[in-house]
């Protein structure tokens, strides 16, 4: 009996995990399209202002937006690499998990033989 309660506590924290997993792959998805999003917005942003005099304010400001939107990718490539490290954490816990509730049904099995 007490072995079926590790089993079920076992499942339902590999269940637990699952979500977890889940949910760290969306957010890292959405980052991804962000990113690719912002890539796209500078490459047109570099686009208009080499058809521009350095020195001139529109070149300025442009410029400006570049380094605002380089700034903000970088911090949610710090985001991405959290989420990533995190990710990696669970899926060695759900591996982990997976093992003790192979081991708990072999011995279930082995009781009951």
């Amino acid at each position: 009996m007490m072995m079926m309660m590790g089993l079920s506590a076992s499942q339902a924290r590999q269940l637990s995990l699952l979500a977890q997993k889940n949910d760290l792959e969306l957010t890292a998805q959405q980052i991804n399209q962000e990113r690719l999003r912002m890539a796209n917005q500078t490459n047109e942003l570099f686009n208009l202002s080499s058809n521009l005099d350095p020195n001139s304010s529109e070149s300025i400001q442009l410029n400006l937006r570049i380094n605002a939107i380089q700034s903000l990718d970088k911090a949610l490539q710090l985001q991405l690499e959290r989420v990533n490290t995190t990710y990696k954490a669970v899926d060695a816990e759900l591996s982990s998990i997976k093992k003790l509730i192979d081991k708990s049904i072999d011995s279930i099995f082995k009781t009951f033989a």
